[in-house]
C-alpha cells in the first residue's frame, strides 16, 4: 500500500474507496497489524460472496486458540444469533423468523411513510439544518421501536448505547446497561403483552421457545442491528444524491426509479462497512493465498460492492443500474434478517425528503464532513444541508 492509504488511519476513513480499489489490485487477501491483533481481510467481490457462505469460516472465536484449550473456554458471553454457526443459528434463526416476516415489514410501510412527513413537516423550511439527527437518525430509530414495542421516551438511551457498542467505545458498560435494560423490559412485556415483537417472541406457541437470555440477545441485536444500517443507507443515500446532480434530476424525473436507487445506495457506499469476525476453522485459501487455521478474517462489504468486475463503473454512482447481488446485506446464513425493512425505510425516507425539499443543498464540501466509523460501519456524524 502507498502511504497515502494506510487502512484505517484517519485519511483512510474519510474515503476508504481509493485504498480499497488498490488492494483488489494487488492485494485481495491481506493480512493487517492492528492494534487489536493481526486480521485477514478480504477485499474482491468474488471472494467476499464466497466466504460469507464459507462454513469453514466460523464465528466461534475459540478457534483462535490451540485445539487443546477449546473445550474449557466458554462461547460467545452473549448467545447473539450472529455470533453463532450451525445448529444454534439455525434454531434461533428459526425461532425469530416465524415472527419477523416480510409480512410484517411490509405492513409497517404506512407507518414509515407516516413518520417520514411527520419529521419533515418539523424541519424548518428555510436555512441551514443537520440531517442526521433529526431524521436519517430518527426515523429508523422511530420505526424499530414501535416495532419491538420499546417505549419511543427511552430511545436516546439505547441509541447512545448502540452507537458504543459499535463504535467499540465503553463497549463493555454499555452492553451491560442495555442488556439490564431489555432484560427489565421483556419481563413487563410477559406481564403486560403488546402487539409488538418482543411480545410475538415471547408468546410464540412452539415448545422449543427462546429463553429468557436469548431473548435479550435477539432484542439486543435487533435494536441494534434494526437502525444502526438504516441510518447510515439514508445518511449515505442522501449524501450520494447530493454530490450527484445528475442523479438526482434524473431520479426526481423517473420516482419509480426509487427501488433500484436505494439498492445502489447500498451498493456505492455500504452501511455496514464490513463484517464482524470470522476465524478460520481450517486452513483457507482465497485468491491464492492461505490464511492459516485460527485466523480471524474481516470481509470487506464495501471494497466487494466496489469491485468493477462485478459492477462494471463501480466507482459511478447510477441510480437505474441493475445493482442487484450486492453484498449490503451480507449472504448465506447469515444474512440480513431485517434487510426488507432497511429497504422499505431508506425508499421511504429518501423518496418523500426529495419530493418534499427538492430545492436543498449540501452545507458543506463533501471532504470536510466527518464520519462515524469502526471495523463495522461507516457512516455520516453530520449532513448539513440548506433549504
Amino acid at each position: 500500500m502507498s502511504a497515502t492509504l494506510e487502512l484505517f488511519d484517519g485519511a483512510f476513513w474519510r474515503d476508504p474507496y481509493p485504498a480499497y480499489a488498490e488492494l483488489r489490485a494487488h492485494a485481495p487477501v491481506r493480512r493487517v497489524e492492528r492494534a487489536d491483533g493481526v486480521v485477514w481481510l478480504l477485499s474482491r467481490y468474488a471472494d467476499v460472496r464466497a466466504a460469507l457462505a464459507d462454513p469453514r469460516l466460523s464465528k466461534d472465536w475459540r478457534y483462535t486458540l490451540p485445539p487443546e484449550q477449546r473445550a474449557g473456554q466458554p462461547g460467545s458471553p452473549i448467545p447473539m444469533m450472529i455470533l453463532m454457526d450451525p445448529p444454534e443459528h439455525t434454531r434461533l434463526r428459526k425461532l425469530v423468523s416465524r415472527v419477523f416476516t416480510l409480512r410484517r415489514m411490509e405492513a409497517l410501510r404506512p407507518r414509515v411513510r407516516e413518520v417520514a412527513a411527520e419529521l419533515i413537516a418539523e424541519l424548518p423550511s428555510r436555512g441551514p439544518v443537520d440531517l442526521m439527527p433529526g431524521y436519517a437518525l430518527l426515523l429508523p430509530v422511530l420505526v424499530i421501536c414501535e416495532l419491538l414495542g420499546v417505549p419511543a421516551d427511552d430511545r436516546e438511551e439505547f441509541v447512545a448505547w448502540s452507537n458504543a457498542m459499535v463504535d467499540g467505545t465503553d463497549e463493555m458498560e454499555s452492553a451491560t446497561k442495555l442488556h439490564g435494560y431489555l432484560s427489565t423490559l421483556i419481563e413487563a412485556k410477559r406481564a403486560r403483552p403488546d402487539d409488538a415483537l418482543i411480545s410475538a417472541l415471547i408468546a410464540d406457541a412452539d415448545d422449543d421457545r427462546l429463553s429468557h437470555e436469548e431473548l435479550v440477545a435477539m432484542a439486543m441485536m435487533l435494536l441494534i442491528a434494526g437502525h444502526e444500517t438504516t441510518v447510515n443507507l439514508i445518511g449515505n443515500g442522501l449524501l450520494a444524491l447530493l454530490t450527484h446532480p445528475d442523479q438526482r434530476a434524473l431520479l426526481r424525473a423517473r420516482p419509480e426509479l426509487l427501488t433500484a436507487a436505494v439498492e445502489e445506495f447500498l451498493r456505492f457506499d455500504s452501511p455496514v462497512h464490513s463484517t464482524p469476525a470470522r476465524f478460520a476453522a481450517e486452513d483457507v485459501e482465497y485468491a491464492g493465498v492461505v490464511i492459516p487455521a485460527g485466523a480471524v478474517v474481516i470481509l470487506s462489504l464495501a471494497a466487494a460492492n466496489r469491485d468493477p468486475d462485478r459492477f462494471p463503473d463501480a466507482a459511478e454512482l447510477r441510480v437505474d443500474r441493475e445493482a442487484g447481488g450486492h453484498t449490503a446485506f451480507g449472504h448465506g446464513l447469515h444474512h440480513c434478517l431485517g434487510a426488507q425493512l432497511a429497504r422499505i425505510e431508506g425508499q421511504e425516507a429518501i423518496g418523500a425528503l426529495l419530493a418534499a425539499r427538492p430545492d436543498m443543498t449540501l452545507d458543506a464540501e463533501p471532504a470536510e464532513l466527518a464520519y462515524r466509523h469502526s471495523t463495522l460501519v461507516r457512516g455520516l456524524r453530520t449532513l448539513p444541508v440548506r433549504m
